[in-house]
């Protein structure tokens, strides 16, 4: 069965409860269990690989049984993104809980389930994010922010300089690490590689050498880290000066 195009403006989390087809529902399946298996299969493979095919041989079912809970693959993957949104370790904002201190776990557990799941930054974009999971961490972040003072656009510029620089970050950091698993080698060794081979090029690329992740002194995975804390600690500094620009 072809999946139908669907509007992209359309979201499952706001169209009508579709009506069930005839017959009851299949054995020993669930839709929970159904964008859990999704979840696993885009971990492993990714969204170009993932096909509905593969989806119901995961689950030893077949294809029809899935297309009993959902009407085709869009669905499931809006389903699968907040599932996976579902795995950042957020609590509820406390009413003495500094907006500082919120945001920077906002920050690091969105860059953390975003390299869990590298799929998920490229669906973030693809579809609105308006699931549970997803609408929780939103909410979470916009009450931090408020906490701030700051109004209008300041107030939404703030909001996305932190989640803009969290998204970014770590959907570069996705595609590095997919070209590292693409090259067979340590991201250390790949780094080294793509250093001589960028000198060889251009000759001043040594120049801007300290610009770029050192190959040693812990390794390229430690210096991102240490550029994502640096940024972000820039970013909130940000939002302090503006703050304190207007008072």
């Amino acid at each position: 069965m072809a999946d139908k195009p669907r509007d992209p403006g359309v979201s499952i989390w706001v169209s009508p409860p579709k009506e069930r087809r005839r017959g009851s529902a299949p054995a020993g399946l669930s839709r929970d269990r159904i964008v859990r298996t999704v979840v696993e299969l885009l971990d492993a493979e990714g969204v170009q690989a993932f096909t509905m095919r593969k989806l119901a041989a995961a689950l030893d079912v077949t294809p029809m049984s899935v297309y009993w809970y959902v009407d085709n693959k869009d669905e499931l993957l809006e389903l699968a993104l907040d599932e996976a949104f579902g795995d950042m370790r957020i609590p509820p904002l406390g009413d003495g809980d500094d907006w500082r201190a919120h945001l920077r776990l906002l920050a690091h557990e969105y860059r953390r389930c975003l390299h869990d799941h590298p799929w998920a930054a490229q669906l973030a974009g693809q579809f609105l994010a308006l699931g549970p999971n997803s609408l929780f961490f939103s909410t979470s972040a916009i009450g931090a922010i408020r906490r701030t003072g700051l109004t209008g656009d300041r107030l939404g510029g703030a909001l996305g300089l932190v989640l803009q620089f969290v998204y970014g970050f770590a959907l570069a950091e996705s595609q590095w690490l997919q070209r590292v698993k693409a090259s067979g080698l340590h991201e250390d060794e790949l780094n080294r590689v793509i250093r001589g081979v960028a000198q060889q090029a251009d000759a001043r690329f040594a120049e801007n050498a300290d610009l770029l992740p050192p190959a040693e002194d812990g390794g390229i995975r430690a210096s991102r880290d240490l550029q994502f804390e640096t940024g972000l600690d820039i970013a909130l500094a940000g939002i302090d000066a503006t703050i304190a620009a207007d008072h």
